[in-house]
């Protein structure tokens, strides 16, 4: 495979430290906690009250718009409170609190084999929804909404992305080398809704193992699966489509635009499972790694754990960590508390021992004028410009000259910079400002 996508940078992958751990189920044993705001768009709507019954599997927030999704329940036990509670972002959010009783007792009906040959693509869109689907490479739009595009025969690819570009997670790796069948399964299914459609699995060349399983559970079905070239940040959707498919389109168009839908492996298994096996959204696969964490390790972990419980499961902290984050490096954002819950889109745990972002803030100078952000950006953008703009704070310059929020804030741009700035913290920050400003201006009636 020698075609490539623009840009991009080749960060040191840390993936040794995980990558032959194979995924365990982990079945926590405290309070569980469940945020109604898991995915992008408008949160859930709470359907349980304080002392209420719930079992594994079953809805306790629901849908409450086109662009939202229900929350599952992951435990058994009993509603200990609907409250406000602290969350990965650091923000506080409406949360449904279960008492766990540790028993994981289902809803009747979960996991039962269905008879998938007379299912209509309303039916398959119908259990997706209903099992609250998301993105779970980490963006969390609600999957229901992405496979209903409004001209379904013009998609001519489905592509399955399994590049796990992202240093130190290797849970997706683990997933294709664990459940491939499931995973060719599950993109058959959503082949069935785009008749003019190929199927194409998307996998980096660090992982083979994966490549393999997925080359041998494909076999004659028609999907192919592509041997990618190991660049970071493949695992963005502009990229992927730009390197599988040799399209090039702007950042603001959709993958629908120009006739693809990516989705990532593990959303695809859920797929599977939801309209195979009637089972709903509340586990996923996620990596706990880092020179902080005595064991690193792949799991299988229900939605509304605690991140404590899972990095005790790991034989805990090394003495004192500096940072630890959600996510991977490039792309997650530091906790300030393991207190706080896993959601649907939470694809890692990374503990460092020092602060990178620390050390990076001491040795920053000036810009140097070297032009290497620019280089490596995917997205064809100006950071060195946009920084600027940032600076000075002419976020219309931002935003209509300089095209700042076309932004992915993949990182590259800071990896690369030899100056240390922290362009891609300047970008985001710069971007939440503008998109506020936006929804107050929206509010006022646009006075």
């Amino acid at each position: 495979m020698h075609r490539t996508f623009r840009g991009g940078v080749h960060p040191n992958d840390k993936k040794t430290l995980s990558r032959q751990v194979p995924l365990r189920r982990f079945d926590p044993k405290g309070d569980m906690v469940f945020p109604l705001s898991q995915h992008i768009g408008k949160p859930a709507k709470a359907v349980v009250k304080k002392n209420d019954i719930v079992l594994v599997g079953q809805v306790i927030g629901e849908a409450d718009g086109y662009v939202s999704a229900n929350v599952i329940c992951s435990c058994s036990g009993k509603v200990k409170a609907v409250e406000k509670r602290r969350l990965i972002s650091g923000a506080m959010g409406e949360c449904i609190v279960v008492e766990n009783d540790g028993l994981f007792t289902p809803i009747e009906g979960m996991g039962k084999k269905q008879d998938l040959s007379e299912l209509t693509g309303e039916e398959i869109l119908n259990k997706v929804k209903d099992a609250g689907i998301v993105g779970l490479g980490g963006a969390g739009f609600p999957t229901h909404v992405k496979l209903k595009p409004s001209d379904p025969d013009a998609i001519k690819y489905v592509i399955a992305n399994g590049a796990e570009c992202e240093p130190y997670l290797t849970c997706n790796d683990q997933l294709m080398r664990t459940e491939p069948q499931d995973i060719v399964a599950g993109l058959e299914l959503i082949l069935r809704l785009f008749p003019n459609a190929v199927g194409v699995v998307g996998i980096e060349d660090n992982k083979p193992e994966a490549i393999e399983a997925m080359r041998k559970a494909a076999g004659e079905t028609g999907i192919q699966v592509l041997s990618l070239r190991t660049k970071y940040p493949q695992g963005g959707e502009h990229n992927l489509i730009q390197t599988v498919t040799g399209i090039d389109y702007p950042v603001a168009k959709l993958p629908a635009d120009v006739g693809c839908i990516v989705c990532n492996v593990g959303t695809i298994y859920a797929v599977y499972r939801a309209v195979a096996y009637n089972e709903p959204l509340f586990t996923h696969v996620l990596t706990v790694s880092g020179e902080g964490v005595t064991e690193p390790a792949n799991f299988i972990v229900r939605d509304g754990t605690l991140f404590s419980e899972i990095v005790e499961e790991c034989g805990g902290l090394k003495g004192e960590p500096k940072k630890v984050l959600s996510g991977g490096p490039m792309m997650g954002f530091a906790v300030g508390s393991l207190n706080v819950p896993v959601q649907k889109t939470t694809n890692g745990i990374t503990v460092f021992e020092d602060d990178p972002a620390e050390k990076a803030h001491d040795m920053m100078t000036a810009c140097l004028h070297c032009g290497r952000c620019t280089t490596v950006c995917p997205a064809g953008l100006l950071p060195q410009l946009m920084a600027d703009a940032a600076e000075i704070g002419d976020y219309e310059r931002f935003e209509k000259k300089v095209y700042g929020l076309e932004c992915v804030a993949c990182g590259s741009c800071t990896y690369i910079c030899p100056a240390k700035r922290p362009l891609t913290q300047t970008f985001k920050q710069v971007k939440a400002e503008i998109m506020a400003m936006k929804r107050a201006a929206k509010a006022g009636g646009g006075k």
